[in-house]
């Protein structure tokens, strides 16, 4: 049992809340306000968000031919902005299935708040995020490690139901961090310098396609894992594509986890 031959990842279209985020850190807390009884399962895309979700459509339909059933299994998360972008992308012939387990990370007391109110709730818990993001979570939180747990559920299905098939998923940008994380074998430190890299590169934005593949896109030979990875913006203008890269999954000597270590001060021995 291995992965399909092509899984390909969207995220959402931008949703209210996004935007609410966006215009808070900008000094606006109307929207925020707006947004505090309902919650982020339920959250709509905005009217740039719709556009993302249609224009990614588009791209998918040129990149892999409308005239027939384009993928074989199509998932989506059960929060309603993921939906929306699902029903957007306009795919032929497509028969979805509702996954709770591609819901977002679970923010917990970071939810709906102003940017001035999320920092006063976080206080001291924040200064955890950037030195250990892998592993940090907000009270009443999911960590990254226990999201990648519960992604585990949708990859043993994939492993084992869709060796042969092509997959679409639209899901959440932290879902998509997870899915890296696990297919990529990313290591703490790995995530840590991708999630405090200021490079625009290492974003996961809204409407933006990772596509897995096993087809070695040079030559078309099937590999048994998904050794290539494409991550494609198709809504901006020009379109960002970062082409193929070869996913290199690392392996540890004796002495390449000893100097993982020694990078880790001693602070208490007898």
């Amino acid at each position: 049992m291995t992965l399909p031959i092509d899984l390909v990842l969207i995220r959402h279209g931008q949703s209210e809340g996004n935007l609410a985020k966006k215009l808070s850190k900008d000094g606006n807390n109307a929207s925020v306000d707006i947004l505090r009884d309902r919650h982020t399962a339920r959250y709509r895309l905005t009217k740039k968000g719709r556009r993302q979700a249609q224009g990614t459509g588009i791209w998918l339909r040129n990149e892999f031919g409308d005239l027939k059933a384009i993928f074989d299994i199509f998932l989506v998360s059960e929060y309603i902005r993921a939906v929306e972008t699902a029903g957007l992308l306009n795919i032929p012939h497509a028969q979805w299935t509702l996954d709770f387990n591609l819901r977002e990370r679970v923010n917990g007391n970071s939810g709906t708040k102003t940017e001035e109110e999320r920092r006063k709730a976080l206080g001291e818990a924040l200064k955890v995020l950037d030195a250990e993001p892998y592993f940090w979570a907000p009270p009443g939180a999911e960590s990254y490690t226990e999201l990648c747990e519960r992604l585990r559920i949708p990859l043993a299905m994939l492993h084992r139901e869709c060796e042969s098939k092509r997959v679409l998923c639209v899901c959440h940008g932290e879902v998509m961090w997870g899915f890296r994380i696990l297919l990529e074998r990313l290591s703490q430190d790995q995530f840590k310098k991708l999630h405090i890299s200021e490079k625009d590169f290492n974003r996961i934005h809204n409407g933006q396609v990772l596509h897995y593949t096993r087809r070695n896109p040079e030559t078309g030979r099937m590999a048994d894992h998904a050794n290539w990875l494409r991550m494609v913006r198709p809504t901006e203008d020009p379109v960002w594509d970062s082409g193929w890269q070869e996913i290199a999954r690392p392996f540890y000597s004796n002495k390449d986890l000893l100097k993982i270590a020694r990078h880790v001060p001693l602070l208490v021995e007898k």
